[in-house]
């Protein structure tokens, strides 16, 4: 039987008088100086941005032990986490006037100095959630960190922001200002709690938490001193629309392919392109040099739920389409799945819901009946509206890398929501503003992870504790990190270990010894 989150309900509200501290950005005293570090779980003062106005501060002790979980669905059950030290949730509720929001900005921190690292951590969201409150807290904890998220006063559905769509100072907050808030007031917290800063802040998110890590390297540089940032959905604007190009391709060729038949294309391509790389294990390596042609499938059998399906030009044509993706931004890999981006019917659950409440503000918006006139005028509409606000594609991060920041990135080949080209092609635009690859690594590494999907669910991945590991590294002691290791299973359940290599290298076999050993790979030119 799972264990239930054990919670001491020590909870404490000061006026908000007694507990602010004179306003400013970025306001953090060195290391070592403030009050004498807390030695309850205690309401502490508190120091916000300006433009931020501090409402409310609450603590809650934990007595931390083996702790489980309850269900939060849609999110996945996330697994019971043990040793966890004791620790205290301080609460932070912050207001933007005239913006009529409330936002909740949480930091827990162990509560004893000696199971602290001495470094702070904020957390990201995922799709249109921009902080989760509760597992990813403990487990920074577990790890050492004062660790720090927010919901942006927009609540915490991922799938449905109806209700704040119509808001443009809650889409602020969700695009950019509430990362700021919480860089800002989670280093207060972490400061008065100890009675001195943190050593070091890192940034820790994927997808939209991935977007969030590059909203701050673009628009706070000075927040944190590192930044992980995996699988990052970034140039919101045209992935929220991009990502439902496939529904204009479908109406366009005037197919519906089922999943199965779809999926016998992926399957196709990578039997042909999986040994490019020297090494049978199910997996396409560089899927950017599988030059296999979805017409080869044409006339072949597919047999799906019991029926035997002919595969036909017209959606060969149409899967080839999907693959280059729109004009502006790129489709999936090969190999990833499509299930997701290319269902007939049914477009991806993000697009769908940026078009209906962002973009056309049309909750009653069929996106499955869009042609090729229709899907430019919707992106075009999109980039128009919501570029500046939520694009976080801005290239230059000269103020970045001055400021000493580090930006590690990982990004799975087999992403089945956020196109691993995107990353790719902004990298590209880095490289050419500071003169390529051998300026850019010095403060932004890019890790291209064969056969994994959207962060990490399946495939031979990049756990945080190795990325984690590689970034303070980089950041404290300035090795810059030139391979990640990666291991797990491939989908034709080959068990992986191999190093991957720092953009644009890439990890190869080098022919001796055994193909799932990290010692026998060398890093190569793609």
């Amino acid at each position: 039987m799972k264990r239930r989150l054990f919670v001491l309900t020590v909870v404490a509200a000061l006026p908000v008088a007694a507990l602010l501290a004179p306003m400013a950005a970025n306001a953090v005293s060195p290391a070592g100086g403030g009050p004498k570090a807390a030695s309850t779980c205690a309401p502490v003062p508190v120091s916000a941005p300006q433009g931020t106005e501090v409402e409310e501060v609450r603590a809650v002790a934990n007595a931390g032990g083996a702790i489980s979980f309850p269900p939060a669905p849609p999110l996945p059950d996330h697994p019971p986490l043990a040793g966890v030290p004791a620790w205290c949730d301080i609460t932070v509720t912050v207001t933007h006037p005239g913006a009529a929001d409330k936002v909740t900005i949480k930091v827990s921190l162990p509560q004893d100095n000696k199971a602290w690292n001495g470094r702070f951590q904020a957390t990201g969201g995922s799709a249109y959630l921009a902080g989760e409150l509760l597992y990813p807290l403990v487990a920074g904890v577990k790890g050492g960190y004062a660790t720090a998220a927010t919901d942006a006063g927009v609540g915490a559905d991922p799938l449905d922001p109806s209700a704040w769509a119509g808001n443009p100072q809650l889409v602020k907050n969700f695009a950019s200002r509430s990362m700021h808030d919480l860089a800002v007031v989670g280093k207060s917290v972490t400061k008065n709690f100890y009675g001195k800063a943190q050593f070091w802040s890192y940034w820790n998110g994927c997808s939209t938490g991935g977007r969030q890590g590059y909203s701050e390297a673009q628009n706070y540089p000075a927040d944190f001193n590192g930044i992980l940032a995996k699988a990052p959905a970034i140039d919101w604007a045209r992935f929220a629309v991009g990502t439902a190009w496939s529904q204009a391709v479908f109406n366009e060729y005037e197919v519906k392919p089922s999943p199965c038949e779809l999926e016998a294309f992926n399957t196709a391509a990578v039997k042909a392109c999986d040994t490019l790389d020297g090494v049978p294990d199910g997996i396409v390596d560089v899927p950017q040099n599988c030059e296999w042609d979805a017409r080869e499938l044409v006339g072949a059998e597919v047999v799906c739920d019991g029926r035997t399906i002919t595969v036909t030009k017209a959606v060969a044509d149409a899967v080839t389409r999907i693959w280059a993706g729109p004009k502006g931004y790129p489709g999936p890999n090969k190999g990833a799945s499509l299930a997701f981006l290319a269902t007939p019917g049914t477009p991806f659950f993000v697009s769908d819901a940026w078009v209906k409440f962002f973009v056309t503000r049309n909750p009653g918006y069929d996106l499955s009946k869009i042609d090729f006139k229709t899907f430019d005028k919707l992106y075009a509409a999109s980039v128009e509206q919501y570029d500046s606000v939520i694009g976080t594609d801005h290239a230059n991060l000269g103020k970045f890398a001055a400021s000493g920041g580090k930006l590690l990135t990982w990004h799975g080949q087999s992403d089945q929501l956020i196109p691993t080209d995107a990353t790719v092609r902004y990298r590209e635009r880095v490289n050419r503003i500071f003169g390529g690859n051998r300026t850019v690594d010095h403060f932004y590494r890019l890790f291209l992870v064969p056969g994994v999907d959207h962060c990490g669910a399946s495939g031979p991945t990049i756990s945080d504790t190795d990325a984690l590991a590689a970034l303070t590294k980089w950041v404290e002691h300035g090795t810059e990190p030139k391979t990640l290791p990666a291991a797990g299973t491939s989908p034709t359940g080959v068990s992986v270990s191999h190093p991957v290599c720092s953009y644009p290298d890439v990890a190869r076999w080098t022919g001796k010894g055994s193909v799932t050993a990290a010692a026998n790979y060398r890093c190569v030119r793609a």
